[in-house]
C-alpha cells in the first residue's frame, strides 16, 4: 500500500465503504460496487473515490474490455490482519483477551460446536507456538 502502513479504519466513511466493497468482492468495477452500496452515489462518484483509493495506494486497477476492475492492493488476508491490529489497540488497548471477550459477548448465541473448537485449537497452538 505504498508508503503509508495505515489501516482501512482510517479512510473516510465513503472510501472505507468502497474500499471494504471491492475487499469483499475480491475484484470489481464501478458498476458492481455501485450495486452493493445502500444509498449509492452518482457512478461518477463511485469511479472518482475508487481513483482516489488507487492514488492512496489501497487499491489497484487493470483494464478488462474497455473498463477497471479494481482489486485491493493488498491482499485480503494482510488487509484484515492490519485492520486487527489497529482495532485491537484503538478499542481494546492492545489485549487481545479484552478483544476476545467481546467478541464472545456479541456473537456467543451465533457459535455451534464446531466453531468453539476451531477456536480452542488456535488458542492451544499459539500456546505451543509461545512454548518453542
Amino acid at each position: 500500500m505504498g508508503k503509508q502502513r495505515k489501516t482501512p479504519l482510517e479512510l473516510g466513511k465513503r472510501e472505507r465503504q468502497i474500499f471494504e466493497t471491492v475487499t469483499q468482492l475480491r475484484q470489481a468495477s464501478v458498476s458492481e460496487v455501485r450495486e452493493q452500496l445502500a444509498n449509492a452515489p452518482s457512478y461518477s462518484a463511485v469511479r472518482a473515490t475508487l481513483n482516489l483509493l488507487v492514488d492512496k495506494g489501497w487499491l489497484k486497477v487493470s483494464q478488462q474490455r474497455q473498463k477497471g476492475i479494481y482489486r485491493p492492493a493488498a491482499g485480503v488476508e494482510k488487509t484484515r490482519r492490519n485492520a486487527a491490529k489497529r482495532l485491537l489497540t484503538t478499542f481494546f488497548g492492545g489485549s487481545a483477551t479484552e478483544a476476545v471477550a467481546a467478541l464472545l459477548d456479541v456473537s456467543a448465541t451465533n457459535l455451534n460446536e464446531q466453531q468453539l473448537s476451531e477456536m480452542m485449537e488456535m488458542i492451544e497452538k499459539a500456546r505451543q507456538e509461545m512454548q518453542e
